[in-house]
């Protein structure tokens, strides 16, 4: 009996993961919140990669290697995200977006 997991859970699982950023992204007023829907979008992107790569090519390496990628970035785009709201909690004393309507030069 084979055990291994069908190529479309995985893409059902990635769709239902990116569309939830999305709508989390757009429709949030927190940063800390829209933060963490950019890194499911992010981490959604992974899953199709890890997945593609598992059944298309898997005794090759580069939908890993990729996946690496993305997760180096997202970690550095979370560290400088969360730098930001930081300066921008200390400026205005609030983290909603509508609430921070001017920039200091």
């Amino acid at each position: 009996m084979n055990s291994e997991i069908p190529l479309q859970y995985f893409l059902i699982l990635a769709t239902v993961m990116f569309f939830t950023g999305v709508y989390g992204f757009l429709t949030r007023r927190n940063l800390i919140t829209i933060l963490m829907s950019v890194e499911l979008i992010l981490n959604s992107v992974n899953i199709n990669f890890l997945a593609f790569n598992r059944y298309l090519y898997p005794h090759k390496l580069e939908g890993m290697f990729f996946s690496l990628f993305i997760i180096a970035v997202a970690a550095s785009e979370a560290a400088v995200a969360i730098a930001i709201i930081i300066n921008i909690y200390r400026r205005f004393s609030t983290i909603n977006v509508e609430d921070v309507n001017e920039m200091k030069y």
